[in-house]
């Protein structure tokens, strides 16, 4: 935890982008849909700002909590986009309080300094893996709100917004490029981790590997099933859940571990 010697930029950054999503939760909870979008836009463009700044600026820093960070942006980004082409949609309340929390978490822990010895491509090579966590956070998201209509649906109290089928599709577009993310990350890591990381920090058979592998065998299951059996609802959405899961833990989860919990840096 370096919240003590975060720049001024820096806490004025991600307070104020905490706020917004503050914000931009109260509307969403109030049904506010102009005070949410507006929210929703400034927290994302301010949040946008702190982690390029975070990635780039004078000491550039990654660790689980900045990974959770661009997760919440590039989720906050869909849903601020999706309001405006599907107005009948609305941004769930707990999405922002999860952006605000993000934020706050990412300055009290921001991760350790980037070795000098790691290539100038691996801030790049790491958003883009986390673009992954992003897409496929959406897609839960996505799945969630589906089967939760499908339930109200069931009961005779039919929601207002997307229709399923709708919801489904986005679903499942979601997951494919999530997957296509994926892949293309973890083959990098393969071919060019000793480029990335330097000779000393060259991508091995850890448990990070061996969670981003397994998340991709789960992620593939799921593709093949869809697409070849046809499957969805709860048979879908479970392995979804279940890759999503595997995926978190790959980098998050034991980043968090060798941060928090042993106290070392990368």
């Amino acid at each position: 935890m370096i919240l003590a010697s975060a720049s001024p930029l820096t806490l004025t950054l991600a307070l104020g982008a905490s706020v917004a999503y503050a914000a931009s939760a109260t509307g969403a909870a109030r049904s506010g849909q102009t005070l949410t979008r507006v929210a929703v836009w400034l927290a994302w463009s301010l949040h946008g700002v702190l982690l390029a700044w975070g990635l780039w600026g004078t000491e550039p820093r990654f660790g689980f909590a900045p990974a959770l960070s661009i997760t919440a942006w590039l989720v906050g980004l869909v849903y601020a986009i999706e309001t405006y082409i599907y107005p009948q949609m609305k941004t769930p309340w707990l999405l922002s309080s999860a952006g605000s929390a993000a934020v706050l978490l990412a300055l009290l822990f921001p991760g350790a300094v980037l070795h000098a010895s790691a290539s100038a491509w691996l801030p790049l090579h790491w958003a883009l893996g986390i673009a992954s966590y992003g897409l496929f956070a959406i897609a839960v998201v996505h799945a969630w709100l589906m089967t939760r209509a499908e339930a109200r649906m069931r009961m005779a109290n039919a929601p207002a917004g997307l229709p399923l089928l709708t919801m489904e599709r986005l679903t499942f577009r979601f997951v494919s490029l999530g997957f296509g993310l994926l892949s293309a990350t973890l083959l990098a890591g393969f071919f060019f981790g000793t480029q990335l990381y330097g000779p000393t920090h060259a991508i091995k058979w850890d448990h990070k590997t061996a969670f981003s592998v397994l998340s991709w065998l789960t992620f593939a299951v799921l593709m093949v099933g869809r697409f070849r059996f046809g499957w969805r609802g709860k048979k879908a959405v479970r392995v979804l859940y279940i890759g999503t899961g595997l995926l978190l833990l790959a980098y998050v989860g034991s980043r968090f571990v060798m941060e928090v919990v042993l106290g070392r840096s990368l």
